[in-house]
This record gives structure tokens, C-alpha cells and sequence, in this order.
């Protein structure tokens, strides 16, 4: 039973709770918890319209909390779970973090990293994509519907 609990989409629903959060804000709904030894040490979804910051987006938001909650720069322990295919600038970010694992739902086929023909991560960062993709792409393509 514990390991059903702590699953990757036990983990990929949290970061659906944040997106979802971010979608009734009116940003981009975009979401992340942070995981160590199976524990959320940190929850962020995008802040840039609420902000009025670019760079506010949930990674950024996740690795800032998630580094205050360990008092360490390195989260080298840690796992990502996103809703979304980071993006260059976060991708960056989660390189100096040396983040262990990134696992995504959905691939951003316009700006995502993966877009990018050089390594953007750290060599001993793993990845994992797919996960609850058809949630993840959903919570976006409604979004995007309700603005257009």
C-alpha cells in the first residue's frame, strides 16, 4: 500500500492541485510540488501575472522554497513533479539546483527545453515525461480555450 501512496501520480495529482490553483488565478496553469524521501518539502504553481514577474513560474517558485525548507542550495536528494515541460530559463535553474529526478505530464512542444539541441540539465538528473499526461495537456488546452 505505501508504495501505491507515494506513486509518481500520487505525487503528479499534488502538482494538478497547484496548477489547478493557478488556473483560478487566471496564470498559466502550471504546477509543482517538490518531493524528498517520499515527503512535499515544497508546492508552487505560476505566479507571473500575480506577480508581474516573468520569471515567476512554478519551478522557480518550488526551487526557492524547496532550498529554504532544506537550507541547502543543492537539491541533489530531490524529485520535481511538474505538469508541464519546464522551459529553458527553469530547465537552467534545475541544472544549479542539481534536482536528482524531473518528472513531467505534459511535453511543451513550443517551449519546452527539450526544444533545445544541447544538454540543459544536469548530467546526473533523470527524467521521466508522461506521467497523467492527458490531465496535465488538458488543464492547459482548457485554459487556453477560456482565453482565446
Amino acid at each position: 500500500m505505501e508504495a501505491e501512496i507515494f506513486s509518481h501520480e500520487y505525487f503528479m495529482k499534488e502538482a494538478l492541485k497547484e496548477a489547478q490553483k493557478a488556473f483560478d488565478k487566471n496564470e498559466v496553469p502550471v504546477g509543482v510540488v517538490v518531493v524528498a524521501k517520499n515527503t512535499i518539502i515544497a508546492r508552487a504553481h505560476n505566479l507571473t501575472e500575480t506577480l508581474n514577474d516573468v520569471t515567476a513560474h512554478a519551478e522557480m517558485q518550488a526551487i526557492t522554497a524547496a532550498t529554504n525548507y532544506l537550507g541547502a542550495k543543492y537539491l541533489d536528494t530531490c524529485t520535481i513533479y511538474v505538469t508541464l515541460e519546464p522551459c529553458v530559463m527553469c530547465a537552467g535553474a534545475l541544472f544549479w539546483s542539481q534536482i536528482s529526478e524531473i518528472v513531467f505530464g505534459a511535453i511543451d512542444n513550443k517551449r519546452g527545453y527539450s526544444l533545445i539541441n544541447q544538454p540543459l540539465l544536469h548530467p546526473k538528473t533523470s527524467v521521466l515525461s508522461g506521467i497523467m499526461e492527458q490531465q496535465c495537456s488538458k488543464l492547459m488546452t482548457d485554459f487556453f480555450k477560456k482565453k482565446r
